[in-house]
Order: structure tokens, then sequence, then C-alpha cells
């Protein structure tokens, strides 16, 4: 890990990072932000952080490929190969690294000038989504955008677009405090109407995940605890009206709460009992790679939502603690990039950075709530790892631009002249 690392530093012209978080800032000179990395070699990249990524992404890819590997064995995939699902995950792998090469060059302050043009465009995007012939439908849902050989989920890029404008907009309205209501609520209408958009594909996964990363924007962007907590009242209100009233996402939570009752068991409850009887037999150390029997026709989605499933079945308990430590370490990591760039008074870059880390971190808790029977089933995938290639695509654009946040931390804490 440490040479793909090293090879990620000598592509964009860095250095060796230092293993220490401490952050040596030198005040009273300019910086300029808008030079390349290759162009400024005193700045460097966080190693562990690109290999901790690497390490998933990787550790993704294989899992895929063993989660799939018999599926053209059922008739349903009669007509696919045995590495179908690995060759296109691993071209959505490598155009994200390319999107993520090019994310990186991109200065943290265009990012914030282009929030609100990203913000419309996934708008835009939602509504197509929903047109007939347009829009690609799967199994009741329309998330999809056909591009020939391959599709776009558009509320992928809606996560990003709506972290870098709650960021933006919490950067413009840093008065909260005083006038919480008039600052807040043109963010909360447009958080709103995205919102309305996902549920009508539907996706209240997707909806879920952008609430929570503009409430923790909303939350470090100053707004005090009394009003936060009320905000977060309604919101948890609005998302039991939603369930309450709506017969599909009800039956969800009934088959949660009993999964192995006769009816439920084949029913609703189907993809938890069998993610259950997964991770049961794999026990402590797991029945090694490529051993998983669930994933044999039995665990429906084991290549995307329930991808813990056959972690936790073919490499164990331990298995299974080793990818909570990871997620939570990257998690921490990139939390602790935006407190840097907070305390360079880089708010707008703080913001996004820990934005990113809530998305990832809540993201990542969700499903593997899910695949452990802790949460109710919802439809969200283990970031980095499970077979997507929008979500691929869109979560390495996201890490590039905390690597780049990371960059311009230590280039000012370095006070390198412009």
């Amino acid at each position: 890990m440490n040479a793909l690392a090293a090879t990620w530093n000598r592509l964009l012209g860095g250095k060796p990072a230092p293993d220490s978080d401490v952050l040596p800032v030198r005040l009273g000179r300019r910086v300029n932000y808008n030079t390349t990395p290759q162009a400024n070699g005193a700045a460097h990249l966080d190693n562990t952080l690109i290999a901790v990524v690497a390490t998933l992404v990787i550790w993704g890819a294989v899992m895929v490929y063993s989660a799939t590997i018999a599926m053209p064995d059922n008739p349903k995939f009669a007509n696919y190969t045995h590495n179908y699902f690995l060759v296109r995950h691993l071209a959505s792998i490598a155009m994200g690294a390319v999107a993520c090469v090019l994310a990186f060059q991109v200065p943290v302050e265009k990012w914030e000038k282009l929030a609100p043009m990203l913000f419309l465009a996934s708008l835009i995007l939602l509504v197509a989504v929903l047109i007939p012939h347009v829009g690609k439908g799967v199994n009741g849902a329309r998330r999809w955008i056909g591009l020939g050989i391959t599709s776009f989920q558009p509320s992928e890029l809606a996560k990003f677009s709506a972290l870098l404008y709650a960021a933006g907009y919490m950067v413009r309205k840093m008065d909260v405090k005083e006038n919480f209501w008039a600052a807040v609520w043109p963010m909360a209408a447009a958080v709103g109407v995205m919102g309305i958009l996902l549920l009508a594909e539907p996706d209240m996964g997707a909806f879920l995940v952008i609430a929570i990363i503009a409430m923790g924007i909303l939350f470090l962007g100053g707004v005090n605890a009394r009003m936060f907590f009320l905000i977060s009242g309604v919101l948890v209100a609005a998302f039991g009206l939603m369930i309450a009233f709506n017969d599909y996402r009800r039956a969800r939570i009934f088959a949660y709460l009993d999964p192995w009752s006769e009816h439920n068991a084949l029913a609703k409850g189907y993809q938890l009992t069998h993610s259950l009887i997964a991770l049961g037999r794999g026990e402590i150390f797991g029945v090694g790679l490529g051993g998983s029997v669930e994933k044999l026709h039995w665990l429906p989605e084991a290549h995307t939502d329930f991808l813990l499933a056959v972690i936790g079945e073919e490499f164990g308990l331990v298995g299974v603690l080793v990818l909570i430590v990871l997620f939570l370490w990257m998690t921490r990591r990139i939390i602790h990039i935006g407190r840097q760039a907070v305390a360079l008074d880089r708010v707008f870059a703080g913001l996004v950075a820990q934005g990113v880390g809530i998305w990832m971190g809540f993201q990542a808790f969700i499903n593997m709530g899910v695949n452990l029977g802790a949460l109710p089933t919802k439809g969200l995938t283990l970031p980095l790892m499970s077979y997507g290639g929008s979500a691929i695509l869109i979560n390495l654009v996201a890490l590039a631009v905390v690597l780049r946040i990371d960059y311009e931390n230590r280039v000012m804490g370095q006070g390198v002249p412009s």
C-alpha cells in the first residue's frame, strides 16, 4: 500500500508526508492556492489516508468478484460471463481514479464558486430521471439515466453537490445565530426540493444521507444546540410520517422488528434473514475467500447493499472488525483535516471536509447496521466497496477534494509564498 501511495505522490509531484498531524502555521505570508501540486513540491499528500482508501477500494473489488462469480448460474443472469461484474467494477474504479486526479487539480476556492451550478445541475438530472424514456427503472425505482453501455445515478451526484452547496451557503450566512430562520430557510427549501425529487424515484436512503450531511454542516456552521435539536426533531417526525403513510416502508419496519416470522422471512425480511445467516456462518475467522454459500442465489444484492454479509461469511468477525476500523480511521482522519482547515480560517474547506467525513461515516454506519440487523433495510451501498459505478466515481471525487484541502492546509502551514 505504501508503494501505491508513493506512486500517487510521484504522479502529483509531492514528497512523502510526515507522520505528524501538527501544522506549523507561519503567519504573515501570502499563499497562492492556485499553484498546481507539480509546481509546488513543498506540500505533501496524506499517504496513510490514500493507502486506507486504496485498501477499501481493492478489497471491495475482490469481494464484488467473489459475490458475483457464480451469478451466471442463475437463469436471470445466464447471458453474463463470470467476470462481467468485475470488469465493469474495475472500469468504474479506473474512471474514478482519473476523475480523482483531475478533481485534485482544482483549487478549493473554485469548488466554492462551482457549488451553486453543481447543485442546479443535480436538480435538473433528478428531474430528468423521472422523465419516461430518459430515466431507467429497475425493480420499480427510477434512479438511473442510461448512457449507452453504462448508466449514471444522479442521486450520487446530488449528495456531493448538496454538500458543497450547504458548505458554501453557511459561509455566506455566518450570522445564523442572530437571525436563524432568515438565514437557514432558503437552504432548507433547496434541500427540501431535492428531497421531494429523490422521494419521487423513490430513493429515501439518498435523501436521508443528504439530510444528515446538511444537518451536520448546519451544526458545524454555527447554529446553536437548541435550534439544531429542534430541526432534528422536525426531520425525525417527517421521516416517521413518510414511513407511517407508505405501505412499502411500513412493511420494511415490521419485517425488521420480526424478520423470522413465517410471513416476513419470505417477503420483506428475506434479505435480512439471509444476511444474518451469512454472518452466522462466518463465525470468528470466516469460511475463506470464495467459500460463501449465501451468495449462491440466496442473498439478493450480495454485490451491492449486502456486500458486508459476504465479507462476514468469508472473513468472519475478524474481517468485519478490520473493515469497521478502516472506516472509523478514514472518517476520523477526514474530520481532522476539516478541523485543520477551520483552524487556518478556511471555513468553506473545513465544512466540506467534515461534510465528506459525515457522509462516508454515516452511510457506512447505515449499511453495516442494515447488514447486521441493527437497522431497518435501506438501499444504501457500502462506500468505496459495493458495486456501482456512479457511487465509486463520486466517492473518489469527494475524497480527492479532501486530499486537495489537506494539500492546501499543508501549503499554508509551511507558509509557502506565492
